[in-house]
């Protein structure tokens, strides 16, 4: 199977099931204000798909934390995740959940994928990545999230989640310009004084 015909997200996620997805949204705000979070900003009206930037990714808490926050936005992102999280019996809740999976050893195929992914689809499209591409510290973000909008004709929207303030949502639309090394260094501004749970593992400044 061709990784662009593996670009396929679920119809039906946790984000629109009928009579779970009201109760989700209500358990997520409740959740979020007993935990201190601020949740802030909102989607561009006119930008119906969009890629999410996601960061900083430093835990796997970010995943619930990042799921709750949609549901308080009212928000349906999908996301990407290695193929191997995608193994049976893990697939049907992982794609359930949002997750599309991708083979990581093919990334040029897999912006080519995602393009296509997004020129196709029907309706809305809100893909979140997070830059780092891994848990680990890294020295410098991986630009394919940059190459997908660009070549799909989106908007990027620089969501974050900073533990520190325990305010999290959506900040500012990135608009690409064609110049990678300008872009990403705004991007980069935006991030630089926002925490992970794990702050040594973020580096905005690379």
């Amino acid at each position: 199977m061709s990784t662009t015909n593996a670009f396929q997200p679920a119809r039906r996620t946790l984000f629109n099931t009928p009579g779970l997805t009201p109760l989700l949204r209500w358990f997520s705000k409740r959740c979020m204000d007993a935990l201190g979070w601020r949740i802030v900003g909102q989607l561009p009206e006119a930008s119906p798909k969009a890629v999410l930037i996601a960061a900083p990714h430093t835990s796997n808490w970010d995943l619930p934390y990042s799921l709750m926050t949609c549901f308080v936005l009212g928000i349906r992102p999908y996301w990407l995740g290695k193929e191997s999280l995608f193994k049976f019996p893990f697939r049907g809740p992982m794609r359930w959940l949002g997750g599309i999976g991708v083979d990581r050893s093919r990334s040029q195929n897999l912006v080519s994928a995602a393009v296509e992914g997004f020129i196709n689809h029907e309706g809305p499209l809100l893909l979140m990545i997070p830059p780092e591409g891994t848990r680990s510290k890294v020295r410098a973000w991986k630009t394919g999230f940059y190459f997908i909008a660009q070549g799909a004709g989106v908007p990027i929207v620089m969501a974050f989640m900073d533990y520190a303030k325990k305010e999290a949502g959506l900040g500012p639309v990135l608009e690409t310009t064609g110049d990678v090394d300008v872009d990403m260094a705004r991007a980069k501004a935006f991030y630089a004084p926002i925490r992970g749970l794990k702050a040594d593992q973020f580096d905005a400044s690379h």
